[in-house]
Protein backbone atom coordinates (compact mmCIF):
# COMPACT_ATOMS: atom_id res chain seq x y z
CA UNK A 1 0.00 0.00 0.00
CA UNK A 2 1.57 3.56 -0.98
CA UNK A 3 1.59 6.27 1.54
CA UNK A 4 -1.03 8.40 -0.52
CA UNK A 5 -3.37 5.00 -0.34
CA UNK A 6 -3.17 4.50 3.31
CA UNK A 7 -3.97 8.47 3.45
CA UNK A 8 -6.69 7.96 1.40
CA UNK A 9 -7.95 4.96 3.72
CA UNK A 10 -7.44 6.64 6.95
CA UNK A 11 -9.22 10.33 5.61
CA UNK A 12 -11.88 8.78 4.01
CA UNK A 13 -11.01 9.89 0.95
CA UNK A 14 -8.66 12.80 1.85
CA UNK A 15 -6.16 12.26 -0.60
CA UNK A 16 -9.17 12.72 -3.49
CA UNK A 17 -10.05 15.59 -1.58
CA UNK A 18 -6.53 17.05 -1.52
CA UNK A 19 -6.22 16.75 -5.29
CA UNK A 20 -9.48 18.32 -5.99
CA UNK A 21 -8.83 21.09 -3.76
CA UNK A 22 -5.32 21.90 -5.56
CA UNK A 23 -7.26 21.43 -8.87
CA UNK A 24 -9.55 24.36 -7.42
CA UNK A 25 -6.83 26.32 -6.21
CA UNK A 26 -5.07 26.01 -9.58
CA UNK A 27 -8.03 27.70 -11.50
CA UNK A 28 -8.65 30.73 -9.46
CA UNK A 29 -5.03 31.73 -8.93
CA UNK A 30 -1.49 32.33 -6.70
CA UNK A 31 -2.09 29.38 -3.31
CA UNK A 32 0.48 27.40 -1.36
CA UNK A 33 0.32 25.04 1.37
CA UNK A 34 1.84 26.63 4.51
CA UNK A 35 1.31 24.09 7.16
CA UNK A 36 2.06 20.68 8.20
CA UNK A 37 1.78 19.34 4.60
CA UNK A 38 4.14 21.84 3.68
CA UNK A 39 6.72 20.91 6.42
CA UNK A 40 6.13 17.32 5.33
CA UNK A 41 7.91 18.52 1.90
CA UNK A 42 11.32 19.51 3.74
CA UNK A 43 11.60 17.21 6.57
CA UNK A 44 10.27 13.32 7.47
CA UNK A 45 6.56 13.09 6.75
CA UNK A 46 4.22 12.49 10.11
CA UNK A 47 0.69 12.11 9.67
CA UNK A 48 -1.38 15.52 9.67
CA UNK A 49 -5.46 15.89 8.67
CA UNK A 50 -5.18 19.76 8.25
CA UNK A 51 -4.65 21.18 4.57
CA UNK A 52 -3.70 24.68 6.05
CA UNK A 53 -2.98 26.80 2.69
CA UNK A 54 -2.77 31.01 1.55
CA UNK A 55 -4.40 32.23 -1.64
CA UNK A 56 -4.18 35.50 -3.07
CA UNK A 57 -7.06 37.17 -1.52
CA UNK A 58 -8.95 38.52 -3.86
CA UNK A 59 -9.81 34.89 -4.76
CA UNK A 60 -10.04 33.39 -2.07
CA UNK A 61 -14.37 34.53 -2.05
CA UNK A 62 -14.21 32.81 -5.61
CA UNK A 63 -12.46 29.62 -4.82
CA UNK A 64 -14.93 29.18 -1.35
CA UNK A 65 -18.16 29.57 -3.75
CA UNK A 66 -16.58 27.01 -6.51
CA UNK A 67 -15.87 24.62 -3.58
CA UNK A 68 -19.54 25.18 -1.89
CA UNK A 69 -21.08 24.37 -5.32
CA UNK A 70 -18.74 21.12 -5.60
CA UNK A 71 -20.49 20.22 -2.09
CA UNK A 72 -17.70 21.15 0.24
CA UNK A 73 -18.91 23.18 3.09
CA UNK A 74 -17.52 26.44 4.21
CA UNK A 75 -16.69 28.07 7.32
CA UNK A 76 -15.84 31.81 7.85
CA UNK A 77 -13.81 32.44 10.73
CA UNK A 78 -12.17 35.79 11.58
CA UNK A 79 -8.66 34.09 10.19
CA UNK A 80 -9.39 31.64 8.21
CA UNK A 81 -11.67 30.03 5.57
CA UNK A 82 -12.57 26.17 6.26
CA UNK A 83 -13.61 23.75 3.74
CA UNK A 84 -14.57 20.10 4.31
CA UNK A 85 -15.90 17.91 1.98
CA UNK A 86 -18.51 15.70 2.83
CA UNK A 87 -17.34 12.58 4.86
CA UNK A 88 -13.98 13.38 4.40
CA UNK A 89 -11.46 14.14 7.52
CA UNK A 90 -9.47 16.09 5.46
CA UNK A 91 -9.30 19.67 7.52
CA UNK A 92 -8.82 22.66 4.87
CA UNK A 93 -7.84 25.73 6.14
CA UNK A 94 -7.03 29.26 4.00
CA UNK A 95 -5.37 31.76 6.18
CA UNK A 96 -6.95 35.02 6.00
CA UNK A 97 -4.16 36.77 7.92
CA UNK A 98 -2.62 39.01 5.70
CA UNK A 99 1.30 38.46 6.36
CA UNK A 100 1.27 35.21 4.93
CA UNK A 101 -0.08 37.16 1.62
CA UNK A 102 3.95 37.52 0.48
CA UNK A 103 4.96 33.71 0.52
CA UNK A 104 2.49 33.30 -2.93
CA UNK A 105 5.53 34.77 -4.89
CA UNK A 106 8.31 33.32 -3.19
CA UNK A 107 6.52 29.18 -3.62
CA UNK A 108 7.96 26.58 -5.70
CA UNK A 109 6.27 23.02 -6.24
CA UNK A 110 6.56 20.14 -4.74
CA UNK A 111 4.64 16.18 -4.85
CA UNK A 112 1.91 16.35 -2.25
CA UNK A 113 -0.04 13.12 -1.43
CA UNK A 114 0.57 12.51 -4.71
CA UNK A 115 -0.30 15.54 -6.35
CA UNK A 116 1.98 18.66 -7.63
CA UNK A 117 0.92 21.65 -5.56
CA UNK A 118 2.83 24.90 -4.82
CA UNK A 119 4.08 25.03 -1.72
CA UNK A 120 6.21 28.01 0.70
CA UNK A 121 9.62 28.12 0.44
CA UNK A 122 11.42 26.37 3.56
CA UNK A 123 12.00 30.01 5.11
CA UNK A 124 8.64 31.02 5.09
CA UNK A 125 6.90 27.32 5.93
CA UNK A 126 9.35 28.28 9.47
CA UNK A 127 8.22 32.04 9.33
CA UNK A 128 4.38 30.60 9.54
CA UNK A 129 5.32 28.18 12.03
CA UNK A 130 6.98 30.55 14.53
CA UNK A 131 3.55 32.73 14.62
CA UNK A 132 1.31 29.91 15.25
CA UNK A 133 4.49 28.71 18.01
CA UNK A 134 4.35 32.19 19.28
CA UNK A 135 -0.17 33.09 18.83
CA UNK A 136 -1.53 32.38 22.53
CA UNK A 137 -4.50 32.39 21.31
CA UNK A 138 -3.83 29.26 20.11
CA UNK A 139 -4.49 25.47 21.50
CA UNK A 140 -1.64 24.31 24.07
CA UNK A 141 -1.91 21.10 21.68
CA UNK A 142 -1.68 23.24 18.62
CA UNK A 143 0.98 24.93 19.81
CA UNK A 144 3.00 21.97 21.07
CA UNK A 145 2.73 20.59 17.56
CA UNK A 146 4.03 23.97 15.92
CA UNK A 147 6.73 23.16 18.61
CA UNK A 148 7.77 19.83 17.00
CA UNK A 149 7.54 21.23 13.40
CA UNK A 150 10.26 24.06 14.45
CA UNK A 151 11.87 21.23 15.89
CA UNK A 152 11.81 18.71 13.07
CA UNK A 153 12.49 21.23 10.55
CA UNK A 154 15.97 22.55 12.88
CA UNK A 155 17.54 18.83 13.07
CA UNK A 156 17.20 18.90 9.13
CA UNK A 157 18.48 22.71 8.62
CA UNK A 158 20.48 23.91 11.69
CA UNK A 159 20.69 27.56 10.01
CA UNK A 160 16.64 27.87 10.88
CA UNK A 161 17.67 28.07 14.63
CA UNK A 162 18.72 31.42 14.74
CA UNK A 163 15.20 32.66 13.53
CA UNK A 164 14.05 31.09 16.74
CA UNK A 165 13.18 32.44 20.20
CA UNK A 166 15.70 31.34 22.80
CA UNK A 167 14.03 29.43 24.67
CA UNK A 168 12.95 26.99 22.02
CA UNK A 169 16.99 27.62 20.92
CA UNK A 170 18.60 26.36 24.22
CA UNK A 171 16.01 23.47 23.88
CA UNK A 172 17.13 22.30 20.77
CA UNK A 173 20.73 22.40 22.05
CA UNK A 174 19.99 20.55 24.99
CA UNK A 175 18.26 17.64 22.94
Amino acid sequence: MTAVEAYELTTQGGATDFSRLIEACESFGPYCLIGGLAVNCYVEPVYTLDADLVMIAASLPKLATHLREQGFQTENHPHSVNMLAPGSKLRIQFTTDERYQTFLSRAGQAEVLGVQARVACLEDVTQGKLWAYSDPQRRLSKRKKDELDLIRLAEAYPELKLSYPSALQEQIERG
